[in-house]
């Protein structure tokens, strides 16, 4: 229902993971009988879950790890990477800095063109461990840099900026027409990102076969306050899963809904998934990562923008290996360690036996849910991350 917030505006009502919980079924099942593997074009991966494009999570090494243990590494085509040859002394570069010298610093950095001739060694990196290579390209950049990428073995292309739409709009008519692109190109596309049902449904229809759910949740994201964007991440989900059903009925193909962003836990990538999602995308889980990239740090893909920084450079405790978080054994109670693992539990919990089973799964507004019962916990900061 709408609510008035004033005679001239109306507004509906949107809820975040906190607000909701998922409601258990007549039946549970044994966990080893659950399967969270999903497919992407005509790739089977068996975590649904993708690493975001960002320097302090996904490097050509942790992508190779991410994809050995069933998940998708996307590296940034346009980052770190691909404008040093050693990247490993400008990440330790951007450790060191203070607090109120994170930002310039990292403008500075960033302010190095991309090298061309790094982007297929990246790529060939990754390939030559024998898993899936996919990376992330701006709109503004896909068209100079696909090929390169393509050529050496990229496997999956991410078309990945703060919000992308089918219809940009430019007056200098040099704009990524996404459907023509997409279809020209022989790999899967996923593209986003998108936060409202009819976002959404216009990117599903330029052919991709994903499209990345989320505007400004993600831990380092600062885009909901300096531009004021965004809609939390249950409503946008389910919004977008409508979208899907609506495209499968015009034209009979299914979309992938990929829910990027404001996840820090296995419960909030369960309720990603109960609330229409078909995989998730993560950022600051695994920047926590003791080999993770970042050396303790996490910033996201627009922090060190040259004129209007939309991220900032956090500080992320080390909490265990990157294997350690995906898929346990977990040292923690708090949610954090073995993602992966509490998602299997919790549609086994739930009687769920696949993600598209579990995407039916009853859901509950319930704000209460994570305080009701545990003043202990919150009194001394037990179980809470």
């Amino acid at each position: 229902m709408d609510v008035e917030i004033g005679l001239g505006k109306k507004a509906r009502r949107a809820y975040g993971f906190d607000d909701v919980a998922i409601v258990p079924s007549r039946r549970t099942r044994d966990p080893d009988d659950v399967d969270i593997g999903w497919k992407l074009g005509d790739h089977l991966l068996e975590l649904p879950l993708l690493a975001s494009a960002m320097d302090g999570v996904v490097s050509p090494k942790t992508a190779i790890e991410i994809g050995k243990l069933g998940g998708l590494g996307v590296l940034n085509l346009e980052g770190i990477f691909t404008r040093y040859a050693k990247a490993e002394s400008e990440l330790e570069r951007i450790a060191s800095f203070g607090p109120h010298e994170a930002t310039r610093g990292m403008q500075e950095i960033y302010a190095r063109p991309i090298d061309p001739s790094l982007i297929p060694k990246r790529i060939a990196e990754i390939k030559s461990a024998g898993v899936l290579a996919a990376g992330a390209l701006t709109p503004q950049r896909v068209r100079d840099h696909y090929p390169a990428a393509r050529e050496a073995g990229l496997d999956i292309l991410v078309i990945q900026g703060t919000v992308v739409s089918a219809e940009h709009v430019s007056a200098n008519g040099s704009a990524l027409n996404l459907k023509e692109f997409i279809a020209s190109l022989d790999i899967p596309v996923i593209v986003g990102g998108c936060a409202s049902y009819h976002g959404a449904l216009h990117l599903m229809r330029t052919g991709a076969e994903g499209v990345l759910v989320g505007v400004g949740p993600g831990a380092a994201c600062t885009t909901r306050g300096v531009l004021g964007v965004g809609v939390p991440q249950a409503t946008a989900i389910a919004d977008a899963s409508a979208a899907r059903a609506q495209h499968l009925l015009d034209t009979t193909r299914y979309v992938n809904v990929i829910a990027d962003g404001g996840m820090r836990t296995g419960g909030d990538i369960a309720k990603a998934i109960a609330c229409g999602a078909d995989a998730v995308m993560i950022g600051s889980p695994l920047a926590r990562a003791e080999d993770a990239p970042g050396r303790g740090y996490h910033w996201g893909m627009a922090t060190f923008h040259p004129t209007l920084p939309r991220g900032a450079r956090v500080k992320v405790e080390p909490a265990g290996t990157l294997e350690e978080i995906l898929v346990g054994p977990a040292r923690e109670n708090d949610g954090t360690l073995n993602l992966m693992g509490a998602l299997r539990t919790s549609m086994a919990t739930c009687g769920y036996e696949n993600i598209h089973e579990f995407q039916r799964a009853e859901i509950a507004l319930a704000p209460a849910l994570k305080t009701e019962g545990k003043a202990l916990q919150q009194a001394q900061r037990i179980g809470m991350g």
